[in-house]
């Protein structure tokens, strides 16, 4: 039994202390044996359902009622999240419906560049349209924050999980995550495959840094549970991600397969401690990551049987795995289906991104009647599946009619504008200096990208400074003299630059370079903490 979301925050710190809209119709439905949607016989509750009282578990019977009428094809589909290259939704909508998919993700090249929300509401609402009945359809999206942001000018600009974790706040951390839930949540999605549980090592961590929350496992774990409570009371079912962990392996797996030293045991005290608190929290889903492992180098975790039991007798949980994008570089890319066969029968439930998804349903239904993969396996996984997209269409529905009563409850309570300048500025950070600086009316900005220096120009005259060729001298660039040195990615970027003064954002998003211009006026003082050591970084002040 996993734990309802409204007491998770306390508990999940607690347990640390002491260890070493998106679905087409979200009623949820049961079906007959035919397969026609019958509307659940639920006992009307007497007063609104709590968000953060839905879980999966509570939709099990009507997940195997669902389950039970699938055919092979359509059981098959079930267990896929699906992918399509191109801007032509209809693409994705036909590989849906065809394939009987899950559901699908959508990535930044589905959508225009710079798109707007609505045009993002466009392809979630075509895509939810795919199926009328039985299971939901689940919509996807990689929208951490930071440099994965696959929606660009389509959502909110919201931070990396490191700028989160400066903050040192552990509610504006849960009420930002529930604000970025929430605002998924209105453009369509069901899932966002966040947050980011790894633990990075820092400067040779070339595939998560800022994506992760620090290099201390117990604080990383923190900031993960307070996230999953977030993202559940915003409406989005969250996914932690990547099992056993990615941070201290310098290898990206986009490219090709990092293989760790130490195996899940060993690293139960350390690098498992975010995804234990995770599930704690009460997570729907974790994601495998495509990791080597000492008992298996050249295998991936994502298709080696050891690491998926792992991950259920280590962290005992019950929820859907998923596994990391089949069609990443870490995996083969040429078994024509083989990968999703290999990685349901080595203990995923769902199989995200494979390079081709057709080729994959039909690779588990040949599978299926060769005898290769077992019936019942796959319908449980296909039950925990379904049962998870019927509470978290039950959950944006509750969170719906709780927007829309009197008196706005959970969804409708926190500003977002407000909630993403408050962590915009209490996570900006001096690495050199002192927390406040002295003020000055106008700055030149000397160093860094174009894109960059132009948002910073914005910024800057919006907060009354004047931008010219005069004035306190600002670079973002580490390798160009000035007086301040003003850092957008990971703070080790920063170390070697000159300035007197150093301050990093963790981001380059509007909320992040307003809190940079208005600490160069003189009218806001860092209280950021750094999440991470690095060589330099006793350099910083203690502003908390």
């Amino acid at each position: 039994m996993r734990p309802r979301l409204g007491i998770i925050a306390a508990t999940a710190v607690l347990a640390l202390t002491g260890c070493s809209g998106g679905t087409s119709d979200p009623q949820p439905k049961k079906t007959e044996g035919d397969g026609s949607p019958q509307t659940a016989q639920k006992a009307k509750p007497d007063k609104a359902v709590d968000p953060a009282d839905i879980s999966p578990e509570d939709f099990a019977d009507e997940a195997k009622n669902i389950v039970d009428s699938f055919s092979a094809e359509e059981l098959a589909g079930s267990l896929i999240i699906g992918t399509w290259s191109g801007t032509d939704t209809q693409t994705g909508v036909s590989m849906l419906k065809n394939n009987h998919l899950g559901g699908v993700i959508i990535m930044a090249d589905n959508l225009p560049e710079n798109p707007t929300p609505d045009q993002v509401k466009g392809v979630t609402e075509a895509v939810d349209g795919a199926r009328s009945r039985g299971q939901p359809v689940s919509i996807g999206v990689d929208q951490e924050g930071g440099p994965v942001s696959r929606l660009s000018t389509g959502a909110l600009p919201f931070p990396p999980l490191m700028a989160l974790s400066a903050t040192q706040d552990p509610e504006l951390t849960q009420n930002a995550t529930k604000v970025q839930g929430q605002n998924l949540t209105d453009l369509g999605f069901t899932i966002d495959f966040a947050p980011d549980a790894d633990v990075t090592t820092g400067e040779k961590d070339v595939a998560i840094n800022v994506r992760s929350a620090g290099d201390d496992h117990k604080g990383v774990a923190e900031v993960v549970a307070q996230a999953v409570t977030g993202y559940h009371l915003g409406g989005v079912a969250s996914s932690a991600k990547h099992f056993p962990g990615h941070g201290r392996l310098h290898v990206d797996s986009h490219e090709s397969l990092p293989v760790s030293k130490k195996d899940i045991k060993e690293l139960e005290d350390s690098d498992l401690l975010p995804f234990k608190s995770a599930v704690k929290a009460g997570i729907p889903m974790v994601m495998m990551g495509h990791i080597g492992l000492p008992d298996a180098k050249t295998t991936p975790a994502t298709l080696n049987k050891n690491a998926y039991t792992s991950l259920r007798e280590t962290l005992d949980f019950d929820g859907v795995i998923i596994t990391d994008a089949l069609n990443m570089k870490a995996v083969n890319q040429n078994l024509n289906g083989g990968e999703t066969v290999k990685a349901l029968s080595a203990g995923a439930d769902l199989a995200l991104m494979p390079p081709d998804s057709s080729a994959a349903q039909q690779a588990v239904v040949t599978a299926m009647k060769d005898g290769d993969l077992k019936k019942a396996d796959l319908v449980k996984k296909a039950e925990r599946v379904v049962a998870m997209q019927l509470a978290t269409a039950e959950t944006q529905k509750a969170l719906a009619e709780d927007s829309g009563s009197e008196g706005a409850g959970a969804a409708g309570a926190e500003d977002p504008k407000k909630v993403l300048t408050d962590v915009a500025e209490k996570s900006l950070t001096v690495l050199k200096g002192e927390c406040s600086f002295e003020g000055t009316d106008s700055i030149s900005i000397v160093g860094g990208a174009e894109k960059e220096k132009t948002a910073l120009t914005k910024a800057a005259k919006e907060a009354g400074l004047k931008v010219g060729s005069g004035g306190t001298s600002v670079s973002l660039s580490p390798n160009t003299s000035a007086e301040v040195a003003v850092g957008t990615t990971a703070p080790w970027t920063m170390r070697n630059t000159s300035a007197k003064s150093a301050v990093t954002a963790y981001d380059s998003n509007p909320n992040a370079l307003k809190a940079v211009a208005k600490w160069l006026k003189g009218d806001l003082s860092a209280s950021g903490k750094l999440p991470v050591d690095y060589e330099g970084s006793d350099k910083a002040p203690d502003c908390n």
